[in-house]
């Protein structure tokens, strides 16, 4: 058996022995426990995305992508705090910054720094993140939202624009600090993710925090798709309900929903996320009917993974994904 594939069986047997019998009580705690991310650093799940020769696969998108459906399959709050991981590892292997790949690789690969994301401050039409060039580093001001992990992680992957259109992306201490304070979010599933909004006034970063520089119009356009690695979040959650249902046409849906985002480039990602979301929508509401009246109990896997549907309608999408979403759920027009 290849590494490859000794990962996969591995990411199996953890999602059905440890994360799917945990599930339920993780749904209901306020954060997720530490032995469930300690055993998946341990197993080396937090390095896949570095480079072979950091103890990752590098860009292996099919792999990456079974490792995502098969640990959501478990429990979706786990796989999703540990997906944002990811993209910070990713950045520090790519970086041509002094002292970056050395200083933040190896410790991010074997997760003993653990990272989560904030960018989605740079959407905001009408007050962006904003970066400020001062002796030393850098100073932050705006707000990110749905920052998470918060209280699970130490490293905050940040993007800011500058003055000229510029985004940089820095390395930033996850802490909470007098110019860096931050709002839990409560959310309809997922809640132990410990997601919140931050928002940073005046936050010094040092200057060899710095990983990346690139222009706004490059990373909105690679933005605008959306991504087809969060698809595999909800056909995680269809997985699971595929397995507590039985044999039957979802499976066949699943694999082709599955075939289309693993096929997907940047134009088709819209059309492949939306119908993994709604595939996931119908899928646990089949669960949920199948299950009867225990499905509205909270002791049932039925009514959390219907609630992590309704999660999935909304996480990660872009305007070309929700459009096509729409499109799928509307009613056809009658002749």
């Amino acid at each position: 058996m290849d590494e490859a594939s000794r990962m996969r069986a591995r990411a199996r047997e953890i999602a059905d022995e440890v994360l799917f019998p945990a599930a339920l009580a993780v749904d209901a705690a306020d954060r997720i426990p530490a032995s469930q991310l300690d055993l998946l650093a341990a197993e080396g799940f937090y390095g896949i995305a570095a480079p072979p020769g950091e103890g990752g696969f590098g860009m292996d998108f099919p792999l990456a992508a079974a490792l995502v459906e098969t640990l959501a399959s478990g429990c979706l709050t786990t796989a999703f705090v540990w997906l944002q991981h990811h993209g910070p590892v990713l950045a520090a292997a790519h970086s041509d910054r002094p002292g970056i790949r050395d200083t933040w690789l190896k410790p991010f690969a074997q997760g003993v720094r653990r990272a989560g994301i904030a960018l989605a401050g740079l959407r905001s039409a009408t007050a962006p993140m904003r970066v400020r060039t001062v002796d030393g580093g850098y100073l932050l001001d705006g707000i990110v939202p749905w920052v998470t992990g918060w209280d699970m992680i130490d490293t905050l992957y940040t993007a800011a624009r500058d003055e000229h259109d510029d985004v940089h992306f820095l390395f930033v201490d996850a802490a909470d600090a007098p110019t860096l304070v931050t709002t839990p979010l409560e959310l309809v599933a997922v809640q132990a993710s410990r997601t919140v909004d931050v928002r940073f006034d005046g936050h010094f970063v040092p200057a060899d925090r710095l990983a990346d520089v690139q222009a706004y119009r490059r990373w909105s356009s690679s933005d605008a798709s959306g991504s087809a690695l969060n698809g595999f979040l909800a056909l995680g959650v269809v997985n699971r309900c595929c397995r507590l249902l039985g044999p039957g046409p979802l499976d066949a849906e699943l694999a082709a929903a599955r075939a289309a985002l693993l096929a997907a480039d940047a134009d088709a990602v819209p059309a492949a996320r939306a119908a993994a979301s709604d595939l996931v929508l119908r899928a646990t509401a089949q669960l949920a009917v199948q299950t009867g009246a225990r499905a509205v109990l909270r002791d049932d896997h039925a009514q959390r993974l219907l609630r992590e549907a309704a999660f999935l309608l909304v996480f990660g999408n872009r305007p070309a994904i929700r459009d096509a979403l729409l499109a799928r759920l509307r009613p056809a027009a009658q002749p």
